[in-house]
């Protein structure tokens, strides 16, 4: 019988029935120590399995909370012979957390996704009920797979309830976000009933109810203790003054009692055979416990002993004293027959400087690093550091240390372990280690300038072999810095040392303004990575070297080599389940669709960028995202949007919506406040930006709608001179469009239409029509003009660019044309769907299974089939085989 809790009764009684119904949830269970949260747990198990469900069951540990993959084993244990059915390189992640298959670095986030597919096979066979007790203490690596399933479910047929503590220092940050029903203390009349139930007399429950503040695990110590006359009046809080109850408990107990309970809360796995060898080297026994399971401590439960409440476990290591706990660890750790099992119990011997401990602890942090459990092996490294004997062996562990924290997406932890290394003598190539480390954290600060010059200063200190990666990595964060001193001084110091990249070059002489230099120099760099692409099985340039390929490729306007590099690191996070770098390959994709014109392409990608990015806790990041979104909305005329996203985007995108919002004054007539907005920016990224992204032809045709031409004659010599250089044709025909512009001269209109005919961005082009149609029009040659509008308002209405489509309709009736509102307003059946139903409709048109598909967008099977049950009838098709005769591009 449960009191108080109906509310919460009826909360997850919804969800499993609702995930009975298709339709699968989590809610994370929060809660002081005591407050009920395991018998919740216990109660859903027993509703759940009554209503059909199957269950599966982890428990969090406190002393295993570093042991990599050590809540995940739980899981993944009885479940092996289901491994076979998963995808390949899913499997091989889940089979390296078991240690049962070969075992190498992967994407952190991949075991995730595998036990996502895992528990969504496991549904097949019935709706599933997933459990986590004591959440708080999972390790790192299982409780973000955990919460990345979680946050990832649909229609599985699958409920997850995580419990955790929400007062202690150890609470793991992985389950944020999701759905929280947070559990109150018991009220005065809930806490006396639960007192008369165990048969507790008014006036001990009148007491104890005051003392205990509805907290029910204290009003069942405290009712014992007082019934036994002891009485605590202690002011603590009543997490600790439970505490206090279970230590007299134990204090009570003998010796060799309170040994061998130690040993079971050391050992916390509730492994017998280990314990037992443990204890036989301090000379205790399994029959000690007898005391301790008479007394309600510990209970035998399937051939294992737990302890009563995590709390009573805690007591026990906490109340014995420092020399008992470090013998009764090197005990363990001399028993433990699994390597990681014995440098976690190394770990808390806290010895004196030692070598050979030293290095136990380092290869068990590079079994970890092999299993993608970064963070577990980030805190092996550092305590392998802690007691190496020399300061070189300490530095350089330290580095790793601070290295793995990064990869494990902790910032604050990498950044301190970085600091303790810097402050010890490093080695060249430690110091390369931690000044990408430090630069890291100062690009998840917003300080890319920071991060830029860091690598600048580093890069003189360590040798020519480890240099040119931070020169490389500092360009790149110069660019996006805009500051073209960073970029310069990158490229002079690559040339300096004889290791001049191209890449770098040309941005270098874009900063100079050199753009007859630059423009070539990139376009000749760009084809030869384009051709890698084509012809090499894998595109092998190490990630700062395409960054700044994708980097330039944007820079100089070159959309089909842009598009080209997008598409194939999103192919390769796909293919290699790289879920953390998914966000950021998909941004830099969006920013090319948008400017293609793909823009439901481009919201496609935006969407999953920030789901996958918000289930991985790198939301943070995605600063450009806001600028694509920003020119998107531009072009439609959204203002409000627009607006929002000025309020909301972080200072480093600040400039690319300040330049979509020239483009939005222009499409509603506001032409004093586009030629304003922006002041044509000095030689550097800036101004690069101004060309590439047609901002500079904005503002161009702003000045001469409003009748002075003469102040864009400086922006029309400055386009020319760029678009002349090499610039990609569509930037050739913007040009020439401006040109006609000032000029009036249909020859100018002619050559930019004809430089649009070889491709490019299609909202140029119809801006071109539309400006030559009017041209037309007011010549009096109205038949003339109506194809150049067509076309235009044909373009402007797919892309829904409403206040370009409203000018073009109102240019095309002046010409005599009448236009029907099926005409005007005509849509496509892919708007019908949501950017999610579109990609899954998508790969099931070219032949992919759900499986395939759910492994590219990392969902799971029955989530794709949902997808495509709601698309069918919105695309009016009942099959696979119907969509491959649909136009969804």
């Amino acid at each position: 019988m449960l009191y108080g809790r109906a509310g919460e009764q009826q909360r997850l009684d919804e969800l499993v029935t609702e995930a009975i119904a298709g339709r699968s949830g989590a809610v994370l269970l929060r809660g002081e120590a005591g407050i009920g949260k395991t018998v919740l747990l216990d109660w859903l198990a027993g509703r759940a399995t009554g209503l059909g469900m199957r269950l599966v069951r982890i428990r969090g540990i406190e002393h295993e909370a570093d042991l990599p993959f050590a809540g995940l084993v739980q899981l993944l244990w009885p479940l092996q012979r289901r491994l076979d059915a998963l995808p390949q390189t899913q499997a091989h992640a889940l089979r390296s957390v078991l240690g049962t298959g070969e075992t190498r670095g992967t994407d952190r986030f991949l075991t995730g996704l595998a036990v996502l597919t895992l528990l969504a096979d496991l549904s097949e066979d019935g709706p599933l009920l997933c459990l986590v007790d004591d959440a708080q203490w999972l390790d790192r690596a299982s409780a973000e797979a955990l919460a990345f399933a979680a946050r990832r479910l649909g229609a599985e047929r699958i409920a997850m309830v995580p419990a955790s503590r929400d007062d202690t220092s150890e609470d793991r940050p992985a389950f944020a976000g999701l759905t929280e029903l947070r559990l109150s203390r018991l009220g005065h009349e809930d806490a006396a009933r639960l007192l008369q139930s165990r048969g507790h007399s008014p006036a001990v429950s009148a007491r104890v109810v005051a003392e205990s503040l509805g907290n029910p695990l204290a009003l069942i110590e405290f009712a014992a203790t007082q019934q036994d006359g002891h009485h605590h009046h202690a002011p603590l809080p009543v997490t600790d003054r439970v505490l206090t109850c279970f230590r007299t408990q134990i204090a009570q107990l003998p010796e060799r009692t309170r040994l061998m309970m130690l040993i079971a809360a050391a050992e916390a796995r509730a492994d017998v055979r280990h314990q037992v060898r443990a204890a036989e080297r301090l000379d205790v026994g399994l029959a000690d416990l007898d005391e301790a399971e008479a007394a309600g401590l510990i209970q035998l439960i399937d051939g294992s002993f737990s302890f009563r409440h995590p709390l009573i476990a805690s007591a026990t290591y906490q109340n014995a004293p420092l020399a008992r706990r470090i013998a009764v660890h090197r005990a363990l750790a001399e028993a433990a027959e699994d390597p990681d099992c014995r440098a976690r119990h190394l770990v808390a011997l806290s010895p004196d400087p030692d070598d050979a401990i030293a290095e136990e602890l380092a290869a068990a942090g590079d079994r970890a690093r092999s299993r993608a459990a970064y963070g577990s092996a980030a805190r092996f490294y550092e305590h392998a550091a802690r007691v190496s004997p020399t300061t070189g062996r300490r530095a350089s562990r330290l580095a790793v240390a601070a290295t793995l924290a990064l990869a494990a997406g902790h910032s604050p932890l990498a950044d301190r372990l970085a600091a303790q290394a810097e402050q010890l003598p490093a080695g060249p190539a430690d110091r390369a280690l931690l000044a990408r480390v430090r630069a890291a954290v100062l690009v998840d600060d917003d300080d890319l300038r920071g991060a830029s010059r860091h690598l600048l200063d580093e890069a003189q200190r360590t040798t020519a072999g480890d240099a040119p990666a931070l020169l490389l990595a500092a360009a790149h964060h110069g660019w996006l810095a805009s500051d073209a001193s960073l970029v310069r001084a990158a490229s002079a110091r690559l040339a300096a040392l004889d290791r001049p990249e191209p890449l770098v070059q040309g941005l270098a002489g874009l900063c100079e303004g050199d753009a007859a230099f630059a423009l070539p120099m990139l376009t000749d760099s760009l084809k030869e990575h384009l051709a890698a692409l084509t012809e090499a099985v894998e595109y092998e340039h190490p990630r700062e070297v395409r960054l700044l390929a994708a980097t330039s490729a944007s820079a100089i306007g070159d959309d089909a080599a842009a598009l080209a590099l997008a598409r194939a690191e999103v192919a390769r996070c796909r293919d290699e389940g790289l879920i953390g770098e998914l966000p950021h390959a998909l941004e830099a994709f969006s920013q090319v669709q948008a400017v293609l014109g793909q823009h439901r392409d481009a919201r496609s990608a935006i969407a999953e960028a920030k789901e996958i990015a918000a289930d991985t806790g790198q939301l943070h990041r995605l600063a450009r995202l806001f600028g694509v979104e920003a020119r998107l909305a531009a072009v439609e005329g959204d203002e409000g949007y627009c607006r929002r996203l000025v309020e909301e985007a972080p200072r480093r995108s600040l400039g690319e919506i300040e330049r979509a919002l020239v483009l939005l004054d222009l499409g509603l007539g506001r032409y004093a406040a586009a030629l304003e907005r922006v002041l044509p920016p000095a030689h550097g990224p800036e101004r690069v930006a101004w060309l590439s992204t047609s901002v500079a032809a904005d503002q161009i045709e702003a000045a001469v709608r409003l009748g002075t031409p003469e102040a864009a004659e400086g922006h029309v010599l400055s386009l020319e001179a760029w678009a002349s250089s090499g610039a990609a044709p569509w930037g050739q025909a913007v040009a020439a469009r401006c040109r006609a512009l000032l000029s009036d001269r249909e020859d100018d209109y002619a050559k930019a239409l004809r430089l649009h005919d070889e491709g490019g961005r299609p909202f140029e082009r119809a801006r071109t029509e539309l400006l030559y149609g009017e041209w037309l029009r007011r010549s009096r040659r109205r038949g003339e003009a109506r194809d150049p509008l067509r076309s235009a308002l044909a373009t402007f209405d797919r892309l829904h660019a409403e206040p370009w489509t409203h000018r073009a309709r109102a240019e095309l009736e002046l010409t005599g044309e009448t236009l029907s509102a099926a005409q005007a307003t005509a849509q496509k059946l892919v708007d019908r769907l949501t950017p999610q139903e579109l990609q899954v409709v998508r790969l099931a048109a070219g032949g992919n299974s759900s499986r395939q598909i759910a492994a590219q967008l990392f969902l799971s099977p029955r989530t794709v089939e949902h997808h495509l049950y709601k698309a069918y009838p919105k695309l009016g098709v009942g099959s696979r085989r119907e969509l491959a005769g649909l136009d969804l591009s």
